[in-house]
């Protein structure tokens, strides 16, 4: 009987070693899997409050915590929350328009808009995309980003301000889409400070100007 028992035990402990061996790997990785996701969901909930989670409804467009993959959309990670709360005011009261964003921003609660500036205020900024180097339109538009007093508004390294949003780092397009509504009133500050620019701006200026600040990796902890 005992040794029964010890050849069952010698075998179960063999079998038992043979799956290690064999599915060992497959075992450590699926462990290593599942403590990833883990870490990745304390994150997603530190960040953003429980699922589910108002932001992800913008990331068809706005991308992952605010930033696209698509230069036509804006980025909304690292912008000043004021700016963000304004803007999102601006679409639900009709004052900015956008078949996609004015019905969209007028479903929402004052609680939810600010809970969204908040939010993208919160997040890293990055670069949208990096264009090809073109020397000759970023040394066109260095000059007219000087000499129009960008930096006033737009703040240091163009990562943002009180008064204006970054556009550093910013998507080509939606510059080009941005500056193009402002020059031709389609878009309205209510200050008129930008429509002025925009006024002053050739199509190849508006070209290079764009190009120029797509090039612009937001500064270093811009949020």
């Amino acid at each position: 009987m005992k040794r029964a028992i010890v050849i069952g035990t010698v075998v179960v402990a063999t079998a038992l070693a043979g799956a290690g061996a064999l599915y060992g790997p497959e075992l450590v990785a699926g462990y290593r899997f599942m403590n990833t996701l883990d870490e990745h969901n304390a994150r997603y909930l530190a960040n953003g409050g429980t699922w589910p989670q108002l932001q992800d409804t913008c990331a068809l467009c706005h991308g992952a915590r605010g930033q696209p993959a698509n230069t036509r959309y804006a980025s909304l990670a690292g912008q000043p929350a004021v700016y963000i709360e304004a803007q999102l005011q601006a679409f639900a009261q009709g004052r900015r328009h956008s078949a996609q964003m004015s019905p969209l921003a007028a479903n929402l609660t004052q609680e939810q808009i600010k809970f969204l500036a908040d939010y993208f205020s919160r997040q890293t900024a990055r670069q949208t995309e990096a264009p090809a180097s073109d020397q000759a339109l970023e040394q066109r538009a260095k000059a007219k980003v000087a000499t129009t007093g960008c930096v006033a508004c737009h703040g240091e390294n163009l990562s943002g301000g009180p008064l204006a949003p970054r556009i550093a780092g910013q998507g080509p397009l939606y510059l080009t889409d941005q500056l193009t509504a402002f020059k031709q009133g389609q878009r309205k500050d209510p200050t008129q400070a930008m429509n002025a620019l925009a006024s002053t701006l050739s199509e190849d200026d508006i070209k290079a100007v764009a190009h120029y600040l797509g090039t612009l990796a937001p500064a270093p902890g811009a949020k």
